[in-house]
């Protein structure tokens, strides 16, 4: 498998990126889109061709990427009609690199074994930004011999690959770092409003804080432009992120860990979600604790 073919399933803001850059890398590859066609063109003027269905793209297919939003969607695209169980035959690898729950990866990873095909989770890491750039993060569970075999492909998207273990190891990693992630971004909204409504200055915090341990790349996601008024720093929906949350609650739940903060930080999103922010960006929970403490945080 020196140059692989290629099916790739979801072109969303992360997918568009890696489909690009596998282009870019000389790799030929054939699309499936499943709703949005805004970011199908340019792709396709680069010399990626058109499937009609999920089985139509591994049809031909030595290696097929799967970048949709959970579990619901890769479950329907490999069991659902003309999905990829149809199509699996002996040799066949799917790397998954949604955000997953775990129970769901090992069903989908046994029932495509039974025909022969290697399920590997590999979720990603960063923003659109640098899938565009091709300098993403992914976390593999795989053996290590396709690990290997694989590399290459997931080099052409990323900058940074993790082999973190055997299958099943990638989605139960990448649901953690999400859960360690959004615990911050829940943090500050609360902070923000706390400072806010202490009369101290909003700008004054964020120095204190950006010269501190406390400082880290996801604060500085949210705050450092909703400092400015501008709630656009993480490109992560509020409703994705409660989908996270409530795959990452399931999954301490079935363990079983106790979980009283990733169950706090679950519920934040809920109620957020309830209040008509799912289809924000997270930094927007800055807005939900303005809805809920009746007063504003920030200056637009």
């Amino acid at each position: 498998m020196s140059t692989p073919r290629i099916g790739f399933i979801g072109i969303g803001m992360m997918g568009h990126g890696m489909a690009k850059n596998l282009l870019a890398k000389g790799y030929s590859l054939n699309l499936k889109v499943n709703r949005d066609r805004s970011r199908l063109d340019d792709l396709l003027a680069a010399g990626a061709t058109e499937a009609k269905t999920n089985a139509d793209a591994a049809r031909g297919a030595d290696i097929v990427i799967i970048c949709v939003t959970g579990s619901t969607q890769v479950e329907d695209i490999v069991f659902g009609a003309d999905g990829l169980l149809g199509a699996a035959r002996e040799g066949l690898i799917v790397i998954d690199a949604s955000t997953a729950e775990p129970d769901s990866t090992t069903r989908i990873r046994e029932a495509l074994a039974a025909k022969g095909v290697k399920f590997i989770d590999a979720p990603l890491a960063r923003t659109p930004k640098e899938a565009e750039e091709g300098r993403l993060n992914t976390m593999v569970g795989a053996d290590e011999a396709t690990f290997e075999q694989i590399r290459p492909v997931l080099a052409a998207y990323c900058e940074n690959i993790f082999h973190v273990g055997p299958p099943g190891h990638g989605h139960v990693l990448k649901l953690v770092n999400n859960f360690l992630a959004l615990s911050i971004a829940a943090s500050t909204a609360e902070a923000f409003a706390s400072i806010s409504r202490a009369g101290v200055s909003l700008e004054k915090f964020h120095q204190v804080v950006s010269a501190g341990g406390v400082n880290s790349g996801v604060y500085k996601m949210i705050a450092e432009n909703a400092v400015k008024g501008d709630f656009a720093g993480m490109k992560f929906s509020i409703a994705n992120a409660r989908k996270d949350l409530r795959y990452y609650t399931h999954m301490t739940e079935m363990l079983p860990v106790v979980s009283f903060m990733g169950e706090a930080v679950h519920q934040t999103f809920v109620h957020a979600v309830a209040q008509g922010y799912g289809d924000k960006l997270v930094p927007s929970l800055i807005e939900v604790q303005e809805k809920a403490n009746g007063f504003q945080i920030v200056k637009r």
